[in-house]
């Protein structure tokens, strides 16, 4: 049987940053096993020792050497930390002293620096991006459109609502998310209220399997789920966006992470402006 590595994201923070990288670095060994620990908010000596006992449990545990990827600033918690016996992986290290040879000046060695930005108008923006895309769910409300960044469109359960919340929240752009019924393609045109901002729509395809598969975890066994209304639906839905020359693309083995990147290149929204 394969043995299970342990992997430990420790940071002074949230530890997203470390966990992010790390699931990146990660996702090239399929073959390998991994058990994810997931260690924030270690700003002093103490608790980086604390990490270095629970390093040494999960090593005793597993029976194989712990990965740890780590994003502490304070030399003295580094220190603590490498007590343990692990494959250290420092990425503030990595990179911090390459930038200061080339800024010309020293680090700020900071904790926690990042997390400032929370008060920063930036932020602000995404609040706001936020509440605007939950306000704009599912075709709730048409208020304000003329506001949104973008305009996603497509079948119920194709993935709009997960992707319009990450642009939110990752780069603070106000997506509202319309779910195209059988009623429009009965019509046989789009909602009125979004021919009015054509400009602003893109659309989301997605396998029929795929979609009648998370349909049935939803409605079980109903006519909303058949592979025979799915595939009805999501032929009816490309017909509609091919013939108003909306962009489209198929969600179907693509991330909210990818999704969100090819709509921001798309529909050429830039996000440092947001």
């Amino acid at each position: 049987m394969t043995q299970t590595r342990p992997v430990f994201f420790i940071s002074d923070g949230t530890g997203i940053t470390a966990e992010t990288l790390g699931h990146s670095l990660l996702a090239q060994f399929p073959d390998t096993r991994f058990r994810n620990h997931r260690l924030p908010f270690i700003d002093s000596p103490e608790k980086a020792e604390d990490c270095a006992l629970k390093i040494l449990d999960a090593a005793i545990e597993s029976g194989t050497r712990p990965i740890v990827f780590n994003t502490l600033v304070d030399p003295e918690a580094v220190a603590a930390l490498r007590k343990a016996d692990a494959l250290f992986l420092d990425l503030f290290e990595k990179f911090i002293g390459p930038l200061e040879s080339e800024l010309g000046q020293r680090s700020t060695h900071t904790a926690g620096r990042f997390h400032g930005i929370a008060e920063s108008q930036d932020y602000k923006k995404r609040i706001e991006a936020i509440n605007f895309t939950l306000a704009h769910d599912d075709g709730v409300s048409h208020a304000d459109l003329k506001e949104a960044d973008v305009i996603l469109v497509g079948v119920s359960r194709s993935g709009k609502t997960p992707t319009s919340l990450y642009l939110a929240m990752q780069f603070g752009i106000k997506a509202a998310n319309y779910p195209l019924i059988p009623e429009d393609f009965e019509r046989n045109k789009l909602p009125a209220e979004l021919m009015h901002h054509r400009g602003k729509l893109f659309g989301l395809t997605i396998g029929p399997d795929r979609l009648s598969q998370i349909r049935q975890e939803r409605r079980p066994n109903s006519r909303y789920a058949s592979m025979e209304n799915c595939l009805s639906e999501i032929e009816a839905a490309q017909r509609m966006m091919k013939r108003e020359g909306i962009k489209w693309l198929d969600s179907t083995t693509k991330s909210i992470e990818e999704i969100s990147t090819i709509i921001l290149q798309e529909v050429r929204l830039d996000p440092s402006s947001y």
